[in-house]
């Protein structure tokens, strides 16, 4: 595992040099908007996702310039969604990766106005990365949208977060594993989605792939509510005990630490099953999904 956390740091490290290229400063009053949106998104991170999409195109044989663009435009549509999930009217959080929130760094509309600017700006270099034909791109496009979308991706699974009135003809187990997979298990299975289609994937590993993701999307959303009770604030770089506070529904609060922990870890164990097919090529994706749960940030 130490070897695994030693490459993602060194991926983490090539792709935050490479994100630089994106951000020319306009001379006027107008670049401070680029200047928070470059902030958050140059603020340190893991970058699971980014390693998540190209490590799966690899398993295809194509090489990092070419997933790169692919892989900067989620980091952004991510960093959008995290700059909006801290605002007042969403987390009031102060703390993001250790580091003073686009809204505490700035302000308030600054803040509004670079997640924009971040979720515009991942489609146009999606749109522009070179290397991928107009077919590939135009898929790639439909899929982010959807995946992060208000009908069943990314933000419908947020409104239905902040929701105190949860959907009265689920049970809470049901209410929580539709949140997750859809607030933090959308992009994560882009991620992998979008590596198999720049790879051309066939049928069958892009079926596998996609049942990979989903687990490893629950189990990673487990994992931080796990954090969010036990991690150390430090260490997270974010303001800890917020699920409690503002009385979510967790599995952590459903089933308690140890039985939220046999959950995820179980997902983990089926996740690298379904990766069986690629053989030794997969290894970094086995790693990465026992990382998930064994993570202390």
């Amino acid at each position: 595992m130490q070897m695994f956390e030693q490459n993602l740091k060194d991926f983490s490290e090539e792709f935050n040099l490479s994100l630089s290229k994106y951000f020319k400063f306009p001379s006027g009053s107008e670049r401070r908007v680029s200047e928070a949106m470059s902030y958050s998104l140059t603020n340190g991170g893991k970058r699971l996702r980014p390693f998540l999409l190209c490590k799966t195109a690899q398993l295809f044989g194509i090489d990092y310039q070419t997933s790169f663009p692919v892989a900067a435009s989620l980091e952004m549509l991510h960093t959008y969604s995290l700059i909006h999930d801290d605002l007042p009217a969403m987390d009031n959080d102060d703390l993001r990766r250790g580091k003073p929130t686009c809204h505490k760094q700035f302000d308030e509309a600054t803040a509004i106005l670079a997640g924009d600017g971040l979720l515009t700006y991942a489609f146009e270099v999606l749109s522009k990365a070179p290397s991928l034909s107009a077919e590939t791109k135009i898929k790639l496009c439909s899929l982010l949208a959807e995946r992060a979308g208000a009908f069943t991706g990314m933000i419908a699974g947020q409104m239905l977060d902040i929701q105190t009135d949860k959907t009265p003809s689920l049970s809470s187990e049901e209410i929580i594993k539709h949140i997750e997979e859809m607030k933090t298990g959308c992009l994560i299975a882009y991620a992998v989605q979008a590596g198999a289609i720049i790879g051309n994937a066939y049928k069958k590993a892009y079926a596998a792939l996609t049942d990979y993701a989903r687990k490893i999307g629950i189990a990673f959303q487990i994992s931080d509510d796990i954090l969010d009770v036990v991690g150390n604030q430090e260490l997270m770089g974010k303001t800890l005990h917020k699920d409690i506070n503002q009385s979510k529904l967790t599995f952590v609060s459903l089933y308690g630490l140890k039985q939220a922990r046999d959950i995820a870890s179980e997902l983990i164990t089926k996740a690298k099953d379904d990766l069986a097919q690629f053989g030794s090529k997969a290894k970094e994706l086995q790693d990465l999904a026992d990382f998930i749960i064994s993570r202390n940030h």
